[in-house]
């Protein structure tokens, strides 16, 4: 099968650990090769984490510059700082609902215009799909569930060989009991909100 190389960022708390272990999941309910790795960064302090995952018969977990068939970002700054990662035919879905960093919050930064950081996307991408994921995670439930209203939107493009019954199956296996039909309605909105935020 055609590999697919996908770079999942995040601020550290989002729950991009847990989107990765649930697209794992679901790439082996759908007989999928799957490889991972994270980098964790200063997550619990707010810095970034960031999962590369390939799927299909690679050697190796390493995206270099440039190979990035998906990006998914829970942050979009940080969607932002990952481009390097894009060309010209990757797809790119972000959360447009900005977590400001340290030199922000103290006043010895600036966070840039969602509105320029959209444009420096979609000029060297093939297609962006930007949109409030906090603001349909807190519809589903709770702002924690953003991570699966993510990975709604990722199995909407239909990019990635897994099917979206595969992602919920995993959802039910991966995600503790008490959560699973809060995150199984994130999935859905996720996917249906893809379908309009396109670009």
């Amino acid at each position: 099968m055609e590999t697919k190389r996908l770079i999942i960022v995040a601020v550290g708390g989002q729950g991009n650990l847990l989107s990765s272990r649930i697209l794992g999941e679901a790439a082996l309910l759908s007989d999928v090769p799957v490889r991972m790795s994270e980098i964790h960064g200063m997550a619990q302090r707010g810095g970034v984490v960031e999962s590369a995952i390939v799927f299909g018969d690679a050697k190796s977990t390493i995206i270099s510059d440039g190979e990035a068939d998906l990006l998914v970002g829970f942050e979009p700054l940080e969607t932002m700082r990952a481009l390097n990662r894009c060309n010209a035919g990757t797809t790119v879905i972000t959360s447009i609902s900005p977590l400001s960093p340290f030199t922000v919050t103290i006043g010895r930064g600036t966070y840039p215009k969602l509105s320029k950081i959209k444009e420096m996307i979609s000029t060297k991408t093939k297609k962006l799909i930007a949109y409030d994921a906090a603001a349909v995670a807190k519809e589903a439930g709770s702002v924690l569930s953003v991570n699966v209203v993510l990975l709604g939107s990722l199995i909407q493009t239909e990019v990635l060989p897994i099917s979206a019954d595969a992602v919920k199956e995993a959802i039910q296996k991966r995600v503790k009991p008490a959560f699973v039909d809060m995150n199984l309605g994130a999935f859905e909105l996720g996917f249906n909100a893809a379908a309009g935020a396109g670009k």
